[in-house]
């Protein structure tokens, strides 16, 4: 039987390229989308012309309601969940901290924190064999924004990804005794789609001078990264970060 993954914001980026090559790879994936359901569908049909198993799910990880039922479609239609990566995260345009209002704040902690928390409660519900579950892991995709801070440019979505790190270490301490594993990794600047999001699609273009390695990186080099934590060979890791920075 294959391994059953989820990965959240899975049509595009990182998302995408963790669901192609965890497919390869051998798990079930489902990836959830928020509105873009043809790029989505477009993984899924990648995934299966390489004889692959996936299907795409709308869900807004930022409502309860959408992450239940996100979760019981997996349950009906793949079987019991054995890995999660929280990857569905947004950020809003750049801006300084003096012009952020709550109305942005709570649009970016909801998705980029209640989601993963949602998420990642879900996960454990399933996974954990205090709770008749087989065990599993969790990757959760912060930033090297958690360390750097992002300031001038989007502070609020680099302390969302703070709060991802402190869940990490928490959560993993709670459901080690429970066979479930839950890291994460921290991307630097990556070629995706996300950066349209702040206002400025060439961002790791004009940032990548400041890269030690001097180049910004693929969402594939992200993804290798996911899965080695979620597979055997990181049976020892939990609570714990790989930095996808180019030494950033």
């Amino acid at each position: 039987m294959k391994p059953i993954l989820l990965v959240t914001g899975g049509s595009r980026g990182i998302g995408a390229a963790t669901a192609r090559l965890a497919a390869a790879r051998g798990y079930a994936v489902c990836l959830s989308y928020r509105s873009q359901a043809d790029a989505a569908n477009a993984v899924v049909a990648d995934i299966e012309r390489a004889g692959g198993e996936a299907i795409a799910v709308p869900a807004d990880v930022a409502g309860e309601a959408d992450v239940l039922r996100l979760f019981e479609t997996v349950d009906a239609r793949l079987g019991r969940l054995s890995a999660l990566v929280n990857n569905a995260g947004i950020l809003e345009q750049h801006t300084t901290v003096l012009n952020i209002d709550a109305a942005r704040l709570q649009r970016v902690l909801a998705t980029n924190v209640i989601g993963s928390f949602l998420c990642a409660r879900e996960a454990v519900r399933r996974m954990s064999t205090a709770h008749g579950g087989s065990g599993g892991a969790i990757v959760n995709v912060s930033s090297m924004a958690a360390k750097l801070g992002s300031p001038g440019e989007y502070v609020d979505y680099a302390a969302s990804k703070g709060a991802i790190d402190a869940m990490t270490i928490g959560l993993a301490k709670e459901v080690a005794a429970e066979g479930i594993r839950v890291n994460a990794v921290r991307p630097g600047v990556i070629y995706t789609d996300i950066h349209a999001s702040g206002g400025e699609p060439g961002r790791v273009d004009r940032v990548k001078g400041s890269v030690p390695m001097r180049r910004g990186g693929t969402a594939e080099e992200v993804a290798l990264a996911i899965l080695w934590l979620l597979s055997d060979e990181a049976s020892y890791s939990t609570g714990t970060f790989i930095d996808v920075s180019g030494g950033r």
